[in-house]
């Protein structure tokens, strides 16, 4: 099986055009391959670089070294239409600066698929619907998505990529917003789209999350991955106090979790 996408010793600086060598240096020799169905996890203390490697997979900012690789070619040999086919992303929120309705909004995600020139159809429609209905909003459709709370734009995001039917969904902090309960039930959606054939990466401030539903973990720390490997490998009390500087107790669940609680 071959991954859907590739980090081969990328290296990233602020501060110079493109990331050029010479500014603040962001992210240093990271390697990632990402394969069809996973759900990876990225955690990492603020600034450690989560949202620039999560820039750097989507082609939104070109690695000062190294090469990222989508579907087997350089992601520069994509166009965006085609890059477009293959991945979604969700930022943490986003500005629109039109009074779209959400249902227009989430049929941003088939534009993206179909192309800008060419006319919604039925089966369009049908997506949209199906997207909405995912995410239990069925009942927004026709809001403005302006005058919506930040956790119910959160979920309009998420139905815009599901819209758009890629493959791979990039999530930067998806609960960013959302209440306890629909906190656990977009984990809850993500573990259902893994086992359809959705490959999601994920960057998130909670260990807990990540013992739940992610197959991988990486943990970057000042740019470098701490560590790699599966939720039980990886979560441990030692490396989340050299991530966060923190004692952190794990503590097995009745049904299969495990509770993190910091030794305050």
């Amino acid at each position: 099986m071959k991954p859907l996408l590739e980090a081969l010793d990328v290296h990233f600086a602020y501060g110079r055009a493109g990331g050029r060598p010479g500014g603040h240096a962001v992210l240093q020799g990271i390697d990632l391959q990402v394969m069809p169905g996973e759900v990876i996890a990225l955690l990492g203390a603020n600034g450690g670089g989560k949202s620039t490697l999560l820039r750097l997979l989507l082609g939104l900012l070109q690695p000062a070294r190294g090469e990222v690789w989508l579907g087997g070619r350089r992601y520069r040999r994509w166009s965006r239409p085609e890059i477009a086919r293959r991945v979604a992303y969700v930022p943490q929120s986003q500005l629109v600066p039109f009074p779209y309705r959400v249902r227009d909004l989430v049929a941003l995600g088939c534009i993206a698929r179909r192309g800008l020139y060419r006319r919604l159809n039925h089966d369009d429609d049908n997506t949209v619907s199906a997207a909405l209905e995912r995410l239990q909003i069925e009942s927004l459709a026709e809001r403005n998505f302006a005058e919506l709370s930040g956790g119910q734009q959160q979920l309009c995001l998420i139905a815009r990529a599901l819209a758009q039917r890629a493959p791979l969904i990039v999530l930067d902090e998806p609960i960013t917003g959302l209440d306890y309960g629909n906190q656990w039930r977009l984990l809850g959606l993500i573990g259902e789209l893994s086992r359809e054939g959705y490959t999601f990466i994920k960057s998130t401030h909670y260990p807990e999350h990540a013992l739940s539903i992610a197959s991988r973990v990486l943990l970057l720390q000042q740019g470098r991955i701490l560590a790699q490997g599966t939720p039980q490998q990886v979560i441990t009390p030692d490396t989340l106090r050299r991530l966060y500087g923190l004692e952190v107790a794990l503590h097995p669940l009745a049904d299969g979790r495990t509770a993190l609680l910091p030794d305050l």
